[in-house]
């Protein structure tokens, strides 16, 4: 599947998942559970906050790390019940589509 690159906005939730895009002038609902994303070559979009590297040598149990989430999959339906599974990452900007599944 080849990647797509095209700048969406995204409305997020209160954890930061994705609950609606805009893309192509049309707006997506999200339909299902948002997945975190890994990236190309196993590079992770998901890994802990900046902010925590001062303290990554302390036991944070039993909770665990931040983590700082750059990039989902979901699928989503527009009102006329056309519906897609999308990749989108954020690039410190702006949400970009990077592949688009049928």
């Amino acid at each position: 599947m080849p990647r797509v690159q095209e700048i969406v906005e995204i409305w997020s939730g209160e954890a930061g998942e994705p609950e609606r895009l805009v893309w192509r002038s049309r707006r997506f609902r999200v339909t299902d559970m948002p997945t975190p994303l890994v990236g190309p070559c196993d590079c992770p979009l998901v890994g802990p906050c900046d902010w925590w590297s001062p303290f990554s040598e302390h036991d944070v149990s039993p909770g665990r790390v931040p983590l700082e989430i750059s990039g989902w999959r979901f699928q989503a339906s527009a009102d006329d019940g056309e519906t897609h599974v999308f990749d989108v990452a954020y690039d410190g900007a702006r949400w970009q589509v990077l592949r688009v599944y049928d």
